[in-house]
């Protein structure tokens, strides 16, 4: 699967045809970048539907996240809104065993989820605060096959809009920033260390306001 995570038993899993680069779909693409670009686009129709749909006095729950998961990528592969079967690992981090996800997302559930949303606090550093924990910890759990870092920032922006804040601008995670955010998520998960995620956020929120003057 293009080198992105080391994988246990997932060979299986990828699209026939695409040299184990493109996991298999409902779509039946086998290029990378075209999967990328439909995905992307599901992220946005899923988005809309998304903030439409949701109270803004809404309190997520490990069910939640999956229907977030399942409201944008269910058009495209079957396993959508299910947590993974395979143990996934990036250098420098290792995700719950996929034995474990169950009972790590009840504790999201009941600690991080129920401590900070619906996500109504009025002072900016708990604002940012609450938005740096809550995506540390769902990418740390890494409930999915694919597309977990996306999934928490859905979750990202439906907690910023309940804070009243447009939706969130996440460009400085990706190109040159990648790095930085990679570094802030280790912090997390071998410290328990939110500030360097937290600066990540209080940056996203600045941007993106500076963006709606």
């Amino acid at each position: 699967m293009s080198g992105k995570y080391a994988v246990v038993g997932a060979e299986a899993e990828c699209e026939p045809g695409s040299g184990n680069t493109v996991l298999r779909n409902l779509l039946g693409i086998r290029d990378p970048e075209e999967i990328e670009e439909a995905e992307s686009a599901a992220l946005v129709g899923a988005l809309d539907q998304l903030i439409l749909a949701l109270p803004t006095d809404h309190r997520f729950t490990a069910s939640d996240i999956k229907m977030l998961h399942r409201a944008w990528l269910g058009g495209i592969y079957a396993w959508a809104g299910e947590y993974r079967s395979v143990d996934l690992a990036k250098p420098g981090i290792h995700f719950a065993h996929a034995a474990h996800i169950e009972s790590e997302m009840a504790r999201f559930e009941k600690g991080p989820l129920a401590k900070y949303t619906p996500c109504v606090f009025q002072d900016r550093s708990e604002q940012t605060e609450a938005l740096a924990v809550t995506h540390a910890e769902l990418v740390l759990i890494h409930p999915f096959r694919e597309g977990n870092g996306r999934c928490a920032r859905i979750l990202g922006v439906l907690m910023a809009a309940q804070a009243g804040l447009p939706i969130l601008d996440f460009a400085t995670m990706a190109g040159d920033g990648q790095e930085r955010y990679f570094r802030a998520i280790a912090a997390a998960w071998s410290k328990a260390d939110y500030g360097p995620l937290r600066e990540i956020f209080e940056g996203i929120v600045n941007r993106t306001l500076e963006a709606q003057r």
